[in-house]
């Protein structure tokens, strides 16, 4: 189904830039392209995009740095974003994930399925896309309130900006609180991942959150070996 505003698309690679644009639109998408980081933030700020297929390695900056740039964009720092690239070793993808990126799809691996697949995975998380926002009550534990049905969080009465997959997790331990949940349930229920993918993105994110939340962030426990825990009221 389509969603409302572009998917921009991001590659130097002529041939390989055509061939996204081409499918996506194919699947009822709309679509803007840019072939460098600078015509990327220029396109970001004409177009707010709903969806950034990001490559890494752009002729005038890194795709890294037109990540954190669009991060530290408040039009479009919760924008979604996929990263598609060359390079696939785990520092590379942990760099990825800790710039903000919300997934990771190597092309030697490619598959135009699958990238479509995960392209719909991540516009479900993003509360642009036309999907059922979260529903019931706002969530309140200690200095740390949660929006649900506004998809916002505030730590002692000030927001915190979140991307929609870091809203999503969050989301998912505080509303288990006391639940141990592990790296594969939330791998299932925020990225819509198999839930035996060896992968740091559960990790990675939660790190983020973390930083992000601050003194709520101690909320958040980890369970070594096992996964994560919301802990509704932590000691001091």
């Amino acid at each position: 189904m389509p969603v409302p505003g572009p998917i921009l698309v991001v590659d130097d690679e002529d041939d390989l830039r055509r061939l996204l644009d081409i499918n996506l639109r194919r699947e009822g998408f709309e679509t803007v392209t840019a072939a460098s980081g600078a015509e990327a933030l220029e396109l970001v700020q004409r177009h707010v995009p709903v969806l950034v297929v990001l490559d890494l390695m752009l002729p005038d900056m890194p795709g890294t740095e037109v990540c954190r740039r669009i991060r530290a964009n408040p039009l479009v720092a919760s924008t979604p974003i996929i990263m598609l690239t060359a390079k696939g070793e785990e520092i590379d993808r942990v760099v990825g994930f800790e710039v903000g990126a919300d997934d990771y799809v190597v092309k030697a691996s490619f598959s135009m399925r699958e990238f479509i697949l995960r392209v719909r995975a991540v516009l479900r998380r993003n509360p642009a896309a036309p999907a059922e926002p979260p529903a019931g009550e706002p969530l309140a534990y200690g200095v740390l309130a949660i929006d649900q049905a506004g998809h916002r969080v505030f730590v002692e009465g000030l927001e915190i900006s979140l991307t929609a997959t870091e809203f999503k997790l969050l989301h998912a331990l505080a509303a288990r609180p006391g639940r141990v949940q592990s790296r594969g349930t939330l791998l299932q229920d925020v990225w819509d991942m198999p839930p035996d993918l060896n992968t740091r993105t559960v990790d990675t994110h939660v790190k983020r959150l973390r930083e992000k939340l601050g003194e709520a962030s101690r909320h958040l426990e980890t369970v070594r070996g096992v996964g994560y825990r919301f802990n509704a009221s932590p000691s001091a």
